[in-house]
Protein backbone atom coordinates (compact mmCIF):
# COMPACT_ATOMS: atom_id res chain seq x y z
CA UNK A 1 0.00 0.00 0.00
CA UNK A 2 1.35 3.43 -0.96
CA UNK A 3 2.10 5.61 2.07
CA UNK A 4 -0.04 8.76 2.19
CA UNK A 5 1.54 11.92 3.57
CA UNK A 6 -1.41 13.86 4.96
CA UNK A 7 0.85 16.07 7.05
CA UNK A 8 1.44 18.28 4.01
CA UNK A 9 -2.22 19.30 4.39
CA UNK A 10 -1.90 19.86 8.15
CA UNK A 11 -1.50 23.63 7.93
CA UNK A 12 -4.15 24.24 5.28
CA UNK A 13 -7.51 25.82 6.07
CA UNK A 14 -10.58 23.56 6.08
CA UNK A 15 -12.25 25.46 3.23
CA UNK A 16 -9.14 24.93 1.06
CA UNK A 17 -9.09 21.19 1.69
CA UNK A 18 -12.85 20.88 1.22
CA UNK A 19 -12.43 22.48 -2.22
CA UNK A 20 -9.74 19.94 -3.12
CA UNK A 21 -12.11 17.18 -2.01
CA UNK A 22 -15.06 18.69 -3.88
CA UNK A 23 -12.92 18.94 -7.04
CA UNK A 24 -11.93 15.27 -6.74
CA UNK A 25 -8.27 16.01 -6.00
CA UNK A 26 -8.34 14.30 -2.58
CA UNK A 27 -10.11 10.94 -2.40
CA UNK A 28 -8.28 9.27 0.51
CA UNK A 29 -8.53 9.35 4.33
CA UNK A 30 -8.31 12.74 6.07
CA UNK A 31 -6.35 11.84 9.21
CA UNK A 32 -3.83 14.59 10.03
CA UNK A 33 -5.33 17.21 7.69
CA UNK A 34 -6.13 20.76 8.89
CA UNK A 35 -4.47 20.42 12.28
CA UNK A 36 -6.54 21.90 15.09
CA UNK A 37 -9.87 21.66 13.27
CA UNK A 38 -12.61 19.15 14.07
CA UNK A 39 -13.56 16.44 11.59
CA UNK A 40 -16.94 14.77 11.29
CA UNK A 41 -18.54 11.45 10.39
CA UNK A 42 -21.74 11.30 8.34
CA UNK A 43 -25.12 9.62 8.40
CA UNK A 44 -27.79 10.69 5.88
CA UNK A 45 -31.27 9.24 6.36
CA UNK A 46 -34.78 9.85 5.06
CA UNK A 47 -36.71 12.25 7.29
CA UNK A 48 -39.06 9.51 8.49
CA UNK A 49 -36.09 7.81 10.23
CA UNK A 50 -34.36 10.96 11.46
CA UNK A 51 -36.06 11.11 14.86
CA UNK A 52 -35.21 7.49 15.63
CA UNK A 53 -31.57 8.13 14.74
CA UNK A 54 -31.44 11.35 16.75
CA UNK A 55 -32.75 9.38 19.73
CA UNK A 56 -30.18 6.65 19.06
CA UNK A 57 -27.39 9.24 19.07
CA UNK A 58 -28.71 10.80 22.29
CA UNK A 59 -28.64 7.38 23.96
CA UNK A 60 -25.14 6.56 22.64
CA UNK A 61 -23.28 9.87 23.00
CA UNK A 62 -19.74 8.43 23.14
CA UNK A 63 -20.21 6.66 19.81
CA UNK A 64 -22.43 9.28 18.18
CA UNK A 65 -21.70 12.79 19.50
CA UNK A 66 -23.81 14.96 17.20
CA UNK A 67 -22.16 18.19 15.98
CA UNK A 68 -24.97 19.28 13.65
CA UNK A 69 -28.20 18.09 12.03
CA UNK A 70 -29.19 19.56 8.67
CA UNK A 71 -32.61 20.74 7.57
CA UNK A 72 -34.47 18.15 5.51
CA UNK A 73 -33.35 18.26 1.88
CA UNK A 74 -30.53 20.74 2.54
CA UNK A 75 -26.94 20.08 1.47
CA UNK A 76 -25.76 23.11 3.48
CA UNK A 77 -24.75 23.43 7.12
CA UNK A 78 -25.40 26.32 9.50
CA UNK A 79 -23.15 25.67 12.50
CA UNK A 80 -19.91 23.85 11.74
CA UNK A 81 -18.98 25.00 8.21
CA UNK A 82 -19.69 27.81 5.76
CA UNK A 83 -20.26 27.14 2.08
CA UNK A 84 -20.52 23.36 2.57
CA UNK A 85 -22.05 20.86 0.19
CA UNK A 86 -22.70 17.65 2.08
CA UNK A 87 -23.14 15.73 -1.17
CA UNK A 88 -19.58 16.54 -2.38
CA UNK A 89 -17.36 17.51 0.56
CA UNK A 90 -16.42 14.03 1.83
CA UNK A 91 -13.62 12.23 -0.05
CA UNK A 92 -15.68 9.05 -0.28
CA UNK A 93 -19.24 8.01 0.56
CA UNK A 94 -20.96 4.68 1.11
CA UNK A 95 -24.54 3.76 0.28
CA UNK A 96 -26.37 1.02 2.19
CA UNK A 97 -29.69 -0.42 1.02
CA UNK A 98 -31.53 -2.74 3.40
CA UNK A 99 -28.28 -3.18 5.34
CA UNK A 100 -26.16 -4.09 2.31
CA UNK A 101 -23.31 -1.90 1.07
CA UNK A 102 -24.29 -1.24 -2.55
CA UNK A 103 -21.67 1.31 -3.61
CA UNK A 104 -18.89 3.79 -2.84
CA UNK A 105 -18.91 7.21 -4.48
CA UNK A 106 -16.84 10.39 -4.56
CA UNK A 107 -20.01 12.47 -5.00
CA UNK A 108 -23.61 11.62 -4.05
CA UNK A 109 -25.34 14.67 -5.53
CA UNK A 110 -27.14 12.52 -8.11
CA UNK A 111 -28.61 10.43 -5.27
CA UNK A 112 -29.92 13.46 -3.38
CA UNK A 113 -33.56 13.67 -2.32
CA UNK A 114 -35.66 16.38 -0.73
CA UNK A 115 -36.43 14.21 2.30
CA UNK A 116 -32.81 13.52 3.33
CA UNK A 117 -31.49 14.66 6.73
CA UNK A 118 -27.75 14.75 7.43
CA UNK A 119 -26.18 14.02 10.80
CA UNK A 120 -22.60 15.24 11.33
CA UNK A 121 -20.99 13.26 14.14
CA UNK A 122 -17.76 14.01 16.01
CA UNK A 123 -14.65 12.09 14.91
CA UNK A 124 -11.59 10.91 16.83
CA UNK A 125 -9.34 12.36 14.09
CA UNK A 126 -10.20 15.67 15.77
CA UNK A 127 -8.18 14.89 18.91
CA UNK A 128 -5.14 13.53 17.09
CA UNK A 129 -3.50 16.94 16.70
CA UNK A 130 -3.86 17.40 20.48
CA UNK A 131 -2.24 13.99 21.03
CA UNK A 132 0.64 14.89 18.72
CA UNK A 133 1.12 18.24 20.46
CA UNK A 134 1.32 16.37 23.77
CA UNK A 135 4.10 14.17 22.37
CA UNK A 136 1.87 11.10 22.09
CA UNK A 137 2.34 8.50 19.36
CA UNK A 138 -0.28 8.33 16.58
CA UNK A 139 0.87 5.29 14.68
CA UNK A 140 -1.40 5.38 11.63
CA UNK A 141 -0.31 8.95 10.88
CA UNK A 142 3.34 7.88 11.27
CA UNK A 143 2.75 5.03 8.82
CA UNK A 144 0.60 7.00 6.37
CA UNK A 145 -2.41 4.73 6.90
CA UNK A 146 -6.06 4.93 7.87
CA UNK A 147 -6.83 4.28 11.54
CA UNK A 148 -7.71 0.63 12.35
CA UNK A 149 -11.36 0.15 13.36
CA UNK A 150 -13.05 -2.94 14.81
CA UNK A 151 -16.58 -4.17 15.45
CA UNK A 152 -16.92 -5.13 19.11
CA UNK A 153 -19.39 -7.34 20.99
CA UNK A 154 -20.64 -4.28 22.94
CA UNK A 155 -24.31 -3.56 22.31
CA UNK A 156 -25.37 0.01 21.69
CA UNK A 157 -28.49 1.24 23.49
CA UNK A 158 -31.29 0.71 20.93
CA UNK A 159 -33.69 3.43 19.84
CA UNK A 160 -36.66 3.08 17.52
CA UNK A 161 -35.66 0.91 14.56
CA UNK A 162 -31.93 1.18 15.29
CA UNK A 163 -29.74 -1.28 17.18
CA UNK A 164 -26.33 -2.89 16.73
CA UNK A 165 -22.76 -3.28 17.96
CA UNK A 166 -20.27 -0.55 18.84
CA UNK A 167 -17.30 0.08 16.54
CA UNK A 168 -13.99 1.29 18.03
CA UNK A 169 -10.81 2.84 16.66
CA UNK A 170 -7.42 1.73 18.02
CA UNK A 171 -4.12 3.49 18.60
CA UNK A 172 -1.23 1.50 20.11
CA UNK A 173 0.60 3.46 22.81
CA UNK A 174 3.69 3.00 24.98
CA UNK A 175 2.56 2.42 28.55
CA UNK A 176 4.05 5.71 29.74
CA UNK A 177 1.82 7.67 27.31
CA UNK A 178 -1.54 6.10 28.17
CA UNK A 179 -2.49 8.28 31.15
CA UNK A 180 -1.67 11.46 29.23
CA UNK A 181 -3.68 10.21 26.21
CA UNK A 182 -6.68 9.53 28.44
CA UNK A 183 -6.43 13.02 29.95
CA UNK A 184 -6.10 14.75 26.56
CA UNK A 185 -9.04 12.93 24.95
CA UNK A 186 -11.30 13.00 28.03
CA UNK A 187 -11.41 16.78 27.68
CA UNK A 188 -13.06 16.42 24.24
CA UNK A 189 -16.33 14.48 24.74
CA UNK A 190 -17.89 15.86 21.54
CA UNK A 191 -15.31 13.88 19.54
CA UNK A 192 -15.67 10.60 21.49
CA UNK A 193 -13.76 11.61 24.64
CA UNK A 194 -11.76 9.17 26.76
CA UNK A 195 -11.01 5.60 25.61
CA UNK A 196 -13.71 2.97 26.01
CA UNK A 197 -11.17 0.18 26.63
CA UNK A 198 -7.43 -0.27 27.24
CA UNK A 199 -5.60 -3.55 26.75
CA UNK A 200 -6.82 -7.06 25.90
CA UNK A 201 -8.73 -6.80 22.57
CA UNK A 202 -10.68 -10.03 23.14
CA UNK A 203 -12.32 -8.52 26.23
CA UNK A 204 -14.45 -6.37 23.90
CA UNK A 205 -14.87 -9.00 21.19
CA UNK A 206 -12.04 -7.95 18.86
CA UNK A 207 -11.02 -11.24 17.28
CA UNK A 208 -7.76 -10.31 15.53
CA UNK A 209 -6.01 -7.02 16.30
CA UNK A 210 -4.06 -7.35 13.03
CA UNK A 211 -7.22 -7.58 10.89
CA UNK A 212 -9.47 -4.56 11.43
CA UNK A 213 -12.92 -4.62 9.80
CA UNK A 214 -12.41 -1.02 8.66
CA UNK A 215 -9.25 0.99 7.96
CA UNK A 216 -5.73 -0.44 7.97
CA UNK A 217 -3.69 -2.60 10.31
CA UNK A 218 -0.81 -0.78 12.01
CA UNK A 219 2.38 -1.85 13.75
CA UNK A 220 2.10 -2.61 17.47
CA UNK A 221 5.60 -2.46 18.90
CA UNK A 222 7.04 -4.38 21.84
CA UNK A 223 5.86 -2.81 25.09
CA UNK A 224 2.88 -1.02 23.53
CA UNK A 225 -0.75 -1.43 24.59
CA UNK A 226 -3.76 -1.15 22.25
CA UNK A 227 -6.04 1.70 23.32
CA UNK A 228 -9.60 1.79 21.96
CA UNK A 229 -11.91 4.77 21.48
CA UNK A 230 -15.58 4.81 20.44
CA UNK A 231 -15.84 5.39 16.70
CA UNK A 232 -18.23 7.23 14.41
CA UNK A 233 -18.33 4.18 12.13
CA UNK A 234 -20.69 2.68 14.73
CA UNK A 235 -23.74 3.92 12.75
CA UNK A 236 -22.59 1.83 9.78
CA UNK A 237 -22.56 -1.28 11.97
CA UNK A 238 -26.02 -0.27 13.18
CA UNK A 239 -27.31 0.26 9.61
CA UNK A 240 -26.07 -3.18 8.57
CA UNK A 241 -27.89 -4.67 11.56
CA UNK A 242 -31.09 -2.59 11.36
CA UNK A 243 -31.42 -2.66 7.54
CA UNK A 244 -33.22 0.59 6.66
CA UNK A 245 -34.11 0.92 2.97
CA UNK A 246 -31.59 3.67 2.16
CA UNK A 247 -28.70 5.33 4.01
CA UNK A 248 -25.67 7.35 2.90
CA UNK A 249 -22.58 7.45 5.14
CA UNK A 250 -18.95 8.48 4.78
CA UNK A 251 -16.44 5.77 3.92
CA UNK A 252 -14.51 4.98 7.12
CA UNK A 253 -11.67 7.47 7.63
CA UNK A 254 -12.89 9.79 4.84
CA UNK A 255 -14.20 12.69 6.88
CA UNK A 256 -15.74 16.13 6.58
CA UNK A 257 -13.33 18.83 7.82
CA UNK A 258 -15.26 21.48 9.72
CA UNK A 259 -14.49 25.15 10.37
CA UNK A 260 -14.70 24.50 14.14
CA UNK A 261 -11.51 24.47 16.19
CA UNK A 262 -10.97 21.43 18.41
CA UNK A 263 -10.43 23.74 21.37
CA UNK A 264 -14.03 24.93 20.99
CA UNK A 265 -15.25 21.36 21.47
CA UNK A 266 -13.49 20.87 24.80
CA UNK A 267 -15.55 20.16 27.87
Amino acid sequence: MEKINNLKYANMQPKEVRKLIRDGKIDWNTSGMCSGYAQANLVILPKNLAYDFLLFAQRNPKSCPVLEVSDAGSKALKLIADDADISKDFPKYRVYEKGVLTGEYGDVSRLWRDDLVSFLIGCSFSFESALLEAGITVRHIEEGKNVPMYTTDIDCVPAGVFSGKMVVSMRPLPRDQIVKAVTVTASMPRVHGAPIHIGNPSAIGVKDINKPEFGDGVTIKEGETPVFWCCGVTPQSVMMNSKPDFVITHAPGHMFITDIKNIDLKD
